[in-house]
């Protein structure tokens, strides 16, 4: 025999007093509210505008009203005029004429209102009324799933948040603002960053790119994609390093590739200056085990968080940034790698791409509901790999999906000429050995550019450059030109290295 909590919604339709709490007890409604506003919807064809993003159909507690609903609707959504006899002959189409009681339940409907001048009101006292009956349904299934000990605790805990989080994304909607409000509280954001000293976002630790974007900005999706080998998540733990110990920002890192160990293993790497293969073979030597000890505390403190799930739903992923941001206060969120999710089994009939524009989409919402920057890792397509000349990465090379291009903020690409066997800067001619590019090609609010970085291969590290070209730090452009010309110079014989005017740099 099929449980009460197998089909909520077919027991609550056949028996709703008794998957509403019990025999006794009548479930929260408001049925001559109900009434009131499909009476008004029938009388009124403007007046579906006011409630279109407040109802659905199942917000209506008797059947009836949700087939004349769903019929307005459909209506509504064809351009088709609305009044008795339209949804009459949807309904008789459908085949659900008789089921609500024939055209006299819809005059009767007609009558109960004399106009729509208060069903905004009213549409909202039926929503609460849905929403209550939703919170004792999934009250009454956690309930009866509580005390199944063949259920795993922390599963049910994940459905239960999961079930309430469906309830006020699917009810509490937001509605539209008005120039006025939203003028003023642009200007008081704005007064507000001008106070600060600093960066308006979540600096990055790297000063070419806090210069760019002025930080990560709250709500932005940012995309950094490269090919495999390219540093993709040495870059984001460089980042996520220099947020939570410099600046004491929070980071919240969802590692879908590797396992939470490996990476806490690079951060240590990067932290103490020991190299990564030493770390995975324990050759240290008794000074190398002091420097372990001595870095590792500030490691220790970070506010970092991770969360190693393989196959991460978006879903999934929600609910546990919601989480993140509510118990840690949570100030960005770092996704390694997009490719790696999927958008639930729900979302599963279609293809890749369509799978991948979900993922997108859902990631840009988060981050928008969140208020914190989502920053999302991302494959490059084989194209870079046959492309002729310094192989830089093109918009076009986004793997699998548009959406990815069109729903971000930012959109930045990492390249290192060295990969591919090249060792001077195209523009330039200048060296790039242990140097990286963050390419900037889509900037939302900003301006596009080319920022170069250090990179330390064995220690999985990118830094900003030394300008001074000092502890083996890599020189800047002026500087490698300057050394240059310096060295033909002295090579030709035109200058003295002892004389008191040879340039030094």
């Amino acid at each position: 025999m099929e449980s009460i909590a197998s089909n909520p919604a077919r027991n609550r339709r056949d028996n709703p007093t008794l998957s509403m709490g019990g025999v006794g007890r009548i479930p929260p409604q408001a049925v001559e509210l109900e009434e009131a506003v499909l009476g008004a919807l029938l009388i009124d064809r403007d007046a579906l505008s006011k409630v279109v993003d407040i109802l659905a159909a199942e917000s209506f507690y008797v059947e009836a009203h949700q087939h004349i609903f769903d019929a307005v609707t459909h209506l509504f959504g064809e351009s088709e005029p609305i009044d008795i006899l339209t949804v009459a002959q949807r309904l008789r189409k459908e085949g659900k004429l008789d089921k609500i009681g024939g055209e006299a339940k819809l005059i009767g409907l007609s009558t109960r209102v004399s106009s729509s001048a208060h069903i905004e009101f009213h549409a909202r006292i039926v929503v609460q009324k849905h929403i209550q009956r939703e919170l004792i349904r999934i009250s009454n299934e956690m309930i009866e799933e509580a005390y199944d000990e063949t259920n795993d605790v922390l599963e049910l805990l994940d459905k239960a948040e999961q079930n309430l989080f469906n309830v006020s994304q699917g009810n509490l909607k937001k509605n539209y603002e008005g120039s006025y409000e939203l003028v003023k509280q642009a200007v008081s954001r704005i007064e507000e960053i001008s106070k600060r000293e600093g960066l308006s976002g979540v600096p990055s630790g790297f000063s070419g790119v806090d210069r760019v974007t002025s930080g990560w900005q709250k709500s932005d999706l940012i995309i950094i994609a490269a090919r495999p080998g390219m540093g993709k998540t040495a870059l984001v733990l460089s980042m996520a390093r220099n947020m939570a110990i410099d600046h004491q920002i929070p980071v919240g890192v969802f590692s879908l590739e590797m396992s939470s160990v490996q990476l806490i293993t690079r951060l240590i790497s990067s932290e103490t200056g020991i190299g990564a293969e030493k770390l995975r073979k324990g050759n240290l030597d008794t000074t190398e085990w002091q420097q372990l000890t001595s870095k590792v505390k500030r490691l220790e403190d970070a506010p970092i968080y991770i969360d190693d799930t393989p196959g991460l739903s978006v879903f999934d992923l929600r609910a546990k940034c919601r989480r993140l941001v509510a118990q840690h206060k949570v100030g960005i969120i770092v996704i390694d790698y997009l490719q790696l999710m999927t958008a639930g089994a729900s979302k599963s009939g279609g293809n890749r791409e369509q799978e991948i524009s979900t993922i997108s989409r859902s990631l840009k919402s988060i981050a928008k509901e969140l208020e914190i920057p989502v920053i999302a890792l991302s494959q490059l397509s084989r194209a870079v790999e046959t492309r002729g000349g310094s192989k830089r990465p093109l918009l076009s090379d986004l793997r699998e999906s548009g959406a990815i291009e069109q729903d971000a903020d930012i959109v930045s690409f990492i390249y290192r000429p060295e990969y591919y066997q090249i060792h001077e800067w195209d523009d330039d001619g200048t060296p790039c050995d242990g140097q990286a590019e963050l390419i900037v090609a889509k900037h939302r609010n900003g301006s596009l550019e080319n920022i170069r970085l250090k990179f330390e291969g064995a220690m999985a590290k990118f830094s900003d450059l030394d300008h001074h070209g000092a502890a083996g730090g890599m020189p800047t452009v002026f500087e490698s030109k300057m050394n240059a010309a310096a060295n033909d110079a002295f090579q030709g014989g035109k200058v003295d290295p002892m004389d008191d005017d040879y340039p030094v740099f």
